[in-house]
């Protein structure tokens, strides 16, 4: 299976670094520096078609990049954000200084308003649901996608705090059945 992702345009609440997990924030104004990399994206999403399916996740971030992008969609809860509980609309820098080394060498130990633990089960969902899919597109959020790519390079998300995904990031992932 191949699966691109590409993380939701930018909010208010993205450009305050502030954590939204599952409050359902829309987007900002679009600027023509993200009009460029939407066009850009397209390109390279072009050599990539056709896809067998296109997903975004319950979050109207997530829809309103879609429709910038002007892919029809499928609501998909499995690619919804992590939520982060008491941390939802507070500077991810306090999230860190809370938890430290915990949330870079091994997160899959933390409960926030939910388990990272639970995240990665739902990426393994996500994997199990769509493994007769050829090449699908999804329209998500930071963590997941990060959490993503650690399981897919690593085997598990422990890896997934180390790594940065931008908002507007178009990541395409060949994702091999396991042994």
């Amino acid at each position: 299976m191949q699966i691109t992702v590409i993380r939701h345009l930018p909010t208010e609440w993205n450009k305050k670094t502030w954590l939204q997990g599952r409050k359902d924030i829309g987007l900002s104004q679009v600027s023509e520096e993200l009009l460029k990399g939407i066009a850009d994206n397209r390109m390279r999403l072009e050599k990539l078609a056709p896809f067998d399916l296109v997903l975004a996740s319950t979050l109207q971030r997530t829809h309103q990049t879609a429709n910038l992008y002007g892919f029809e969609y499928e609501i998909e809860g499995l690619l919804d954000e992590l939520n982060f509980g008491p941390f939802e609309g507070v500077p991810k820098n306090k999230l860190i200084e809370k938890y430290g080394d915990v949330w870079f060498e091994n997160p899959k130990e933390l409960v926030l308003g939910e388990s990272i633990n639970n995240l990665e089960k739902r990426i393994e969902l996500f994997l199990n649901k769509y493994q007769t899919y050829r090449n699908i597109l999804a329209f998500g959020h930071g963590s997941w996608i990060r959490a993503m790519i650690s399981y897919v390079k690593y085997g598990d998300i422990n890896q997934m705090n180390k790594l940065e995904v931008v908002n507007n990031a178009c990541i395409t992932l060949a994702i091999y059945p396991k042994v």
